[in-house]
């Protein structure tokens, strides 16, 4: 608000500047002197911001949960070697059909296979030690200890060499179940790790698809198995699947501290493929009081977190409170939490103000 300056002129009159403009108030005859208090009363301006106020409403709401998520396959594996190393030959590409047990990449066996050879060697030593210890203990020559060291290092090795040998068949990749190759994540002669995928098989035959989507601590705690769900995709905008609540995460993902929901949802007669982009609404049945105040109240909004302004006991200081949106609903704002015990706040004229200001309610 722009502040008004008077200038008292004797028998002349008064004028009042006001921004750019020129305003006359004539006087009397007399000097201003005459009349102490009128004078008073011209010479102070008042320089509270004039704000309204509407009043906090609560109403009990059942509110929606809205998340995003990524159409894909409960049936969906991630094929990887259980040994790390050099991939030597990849023999299928993403799209190609697969069928159970088929050969899909093989690593670069030169260490695996020394390895084998290795432990077998040892294996074969260890033998020999065993047998030589046992005929000197049958002559007395041993002592007991010794065919018991030795005994225990032929099992020790024959351990590892089935150890070996087991990485060895596991230094391929072959296709656990039917199905497509819907992503290939590395390449020949790339250096892979254990447990690395390197495929993304889609099994075949069913129709198990699942939207994956995060929550806040907050929904997850109003989430159950088997509660229905609408799920829209932008592939189908005039559609709307239904869908259920399959499982929901017992812990956070470390990642972004959201937890992990799937959604079970039919095609409907539509053709899916993963990685489709999916909107899902579940609506709870659960419902709890919120507090209500017109759009107009809130000020310095970013993302869920707003602030409003409130009235003082004294009717002109005012209080930056700060409040927790849940949603907008239109030209209303519902509030999850901030204003316990705030009966009203400030509408016209909340965004010209600050914590020192001083407001009159009109």
């Amino acid at each position: 608000m722009k502040n008004i300056s008077l200038r008292i002129l004797p028998p002349l009159g008064l004028v009042l500047f006001a921004g750019s403009g020129l305003f006359y108030l004539l006087g009397g005859c007399g000097s201003s002197a005459a009349d102490p208090q009128k004078a008073q009363a011209v010479s102070t301006s008042d320089a509270r911001i004039p704000v309204k106020t509407a009043a906090v409403t609560q109403q009990s709401i059942t509110l929606p949960i809205h998340a995003s998520g990524i159409l894909t396959s409960s049936a969906e594996q991630r094929l990887s070697f259980k040994i790390g190393g050099i991939i030597r030959k990849i023999y299928v590409d993403e799209g190609d059909v697969v069928r159970p047990g088929q050969l899909m990449a093989v690593l670069d066996k030169t260490e695996i296979d020394a390895q084998v050879n290795q432990a077998q060697q040892s294996l074969q030593k260890t033998e020999r030690d065993l047998a030589r210890v046992q005929g000197l203990y049958s002559d007395s020559s041993a002592t007991l200890e010794l065919l018991q060291n030795a005994s225990t290092g032929r099992e020790v090795a024959k351990e590892t060499a089935r150890i070996a040998a087991f990485n060895q068949q596991y230094a391929e990749i072959r296709a656990t179940k039917g199905g497509k190759i819907i992503k290939k994540l590395m390449n020949e002669g790339e250096i892979t790790g254990p447990g690395t995928p390197v495929f993304v098989l889609f099994e075949t035959g069913k129709d198990d698809w699942v939207v994956k989507i995060s929550v806040s601590d907050r929904d997850w705690a109003r989430l159950n198995t088997g509660m229905p769900a609408q799920v829209g995709m932008d592939a189908y905008p005039e559609t709307v699947f239904k869908g259920k609540v399959s499982d929901l995460a017992p812990a956070a993902d470390p990642a972004n501290g959201l937890y992990p929901v799937e959604i079970r949802i039919t095609p409907q007669g539509k053709r899916f493929a993963p990685g489709l982009f999916a909107q899902v609404d579940i609506t709870p049945p659960q419902s709890r009081a919120y507090s209500i105040v017109p759009i107009e109240a809130i000020v310095e909004g970013d993302g869920m977190k707003a602030f409003v302004f409130a009235l003082q006991p004294d009717g002109e200081q005012v209080r930056k409170v700060p409040v927790q949106v849940a949603f907008i609903n239109g030209n209303q704002v519902i509030i999850a939490q901030g204003l316990e015990g705030i009966g009203e706040v400030i509408t016209a004229g909340a965004p010209y103000l600050t914590a020192q200001s001083k407001v009159r309610k009109e």
